[in-house]
């Protein structure tokens, strides 16, 4: 081969070439074959698996509002529910479920085997997404001390994928990064011994334990906190350091972090118990807020809503709270924050809400009887209430909702401006479900307290 090579740069070279320059450009060569070689493997070894964006990436999918690109979904199912995939037990906790290609992650706490004694372990799990087979299992201890589990054991936040690392919380505000193949520990923090934060949700007649699902932004990964001046931290997400922390509150709520864009600026909406506010999150400098919501007993859990379109921001907490509709427009550097209505029509208490059209749809309601309900977006007023199901969470996509109650109704439904449409519903789970539903493709993953599952909703 080398006299090979030889003999070409001999044929190729030009009259005024020595044969010693030969040598000299296949070093040059070789040395930029090299070079190239490892920033390819670089990049493939920041990159997400198969070099594609994971489908379900953290709490509310890819853009974070529960809605999903799928198509082709049935608009009836067999009778007896949706084509099973595959179905195991699990255990405790309402975290919910994302997805990338070949794996999902959630997190549980193990079962007992005796009714209201909870295992003082959880676990962040990697399944087959097409068999429901355990990859790996990261344990870590969970203190149930100060816990108050009875309305369901933790863990409750969501795990959040970012290139080949999994984000992940426990109860006890311990904070992991994984190693997405693996599940190897990369970095932790325990924001309650590391950084002095709160135990607990201080002013929650319950307390759960933590709850808010991390968020990525630039290189980093956003989480809330607690405690003076962090109310939500920013962490690198390579190795943990602390980039910035912000917020003058120190009870967080439990509602997770929301990325918006106004005007072309990144914002950060974050939740307290003292209302919601606005935060650059390049730097943790305060934009906006707090707007308060009235007496929330500190229970805000769900996610609030942008709407780029029409600028405009929803927030909702359970209780005797209500239902916020914000305006928010730029004016020089500062963001000006108008509230448009208030309804304590809707109350949706760990739910989560869609904007569909004009419509905010959302669970109305905290313990006995709950409404799905649709306020207009303009004024906020009842359009119109369904007493078919239980609490429910919610996803939009293929022009349906798919929706799962706590009792373990699946259905899915058209939305038309007067009314709910009813396409087929079904029993799918024998425990409580108080879990967000996941949609990749046609493939629905959900779970509730005993167990998780794979069910396929495409056509026949």
């Amino acid at each position: 081969m080398r006299t090979t090579r030889e003999s070409s740069c001999s044929r190729t070279r030009s009259p005024i070439q020595t044969r010693a320059q030969c040598p000299v450009l296949r070093a040059i060569a070789l040395g930029i074959a090299i070079l190239s070689a490892q920033v390819l493997a670089q990049s493939a070894s920041h990159a997400p698996s198969g070099m594609a964006s994971p489908e379900w990436p953290g709490w509310g999918g890819p853009r974070r509002d529960f809605t999903a690109d799928s198509t082709g979904l049935a608009a009836s199912w067999p009778r007896g529910g949706p084509a099973r995939v595959w179905r195991r037990p699990l255990g405790e906790g309402q975290s919910g479920i994302v997805v990338d290609h070949e794996r999902l992650f959630t997190l549980y706490r193990p079962p007992t085997g005796v009714k209201m004694r909870w295992a003082s372990k959880e676990v962040v799990v990697a399944l087959d997404t097409r068999t429901g087979r355990t990859l790996w299992e990261h344990e870590y201890p969970a203190s149930t001390d100060t816990m108050d589990f009875a309305n369901g054991a933790g863990p409750h936040a969501t795990p959040l994928i970012v290139g080949n690392r999994v984000f992940a919380a426990g109860t006890n505000k311990q904070f992991f990064a994984l190693e997405k193949a693996t599940g190897r520990v990369l970095w932790s923090h325990d924001f309650v011994r590391e950084f002095n934060a709160p135990g607990n949700a201080l002013r929650y007649l319950v307390k759960p334990g933590y709850a808010a699902s991390p968020l990525a932004y630039k290189d980093m990964v956003i989480a809330m906190v607690g405690g003076p001046g962090q109310g939500v931290m920013a962490f690198r997400q390579d190795d943990g350091r602390v980039v910035w922390r912000a917020g003058r509150f120190s009870d967080i709520a439990q509602a997770s972090p929301q990325l918006i864009n106004l005007d072309g600026r990144d914002q950060l909406v974050v939740a307290s118990n003292d209302g919601v506010h606005g935060v650059d999150p390049s730097t943790g400098n305060a934009l906006w807020g707090p707007v308060p919501l009235e007496k929330q007993y500190g229970a805000h859990i769900s996610t609030p809503v942008w709407s780029e379109r029409d600028r405009v921001l929803f927030f909702t907490a359970a209780y005797d709270g209500g239902s916020k509709l914000l305006k928010l427009s730029s004016v020089g550097q500062t963001t000006s924050v108008t509230e448009l209505w208030f309804s304590n029509r809707l109350r949706v208490h760990f739910g989560n809400v869609l904007r569909i059209g004009d419509l905010y749809i959302g669970s109305s309601g905290e313990s006995g009887p709950s409404l799905l309900t649709a306020l207009d977006v303009r004024t906020g007023a009842v359009v119109w209430q369904d007493r078919r199901f239980a609490k429910s969470t919610l996803l939009f996509a293929d022009g349906k909702v798919i929706l799962i109650d706590e009792d373990g109704t699946l259905a899915m439904l058209t939305i038309a401006r007067d009314k709910a449409t009813l396409l087929d519903r079904a029993a799918v789970t024998s425990s409580t479900a108080w879990t967000a539903p996941a949609l990749v493709g046609t493939t629905l993953y959900l779970r509730d307290r005993a167990d998780i599952m794979a069910l396929n909703l495409g056509r026949p």
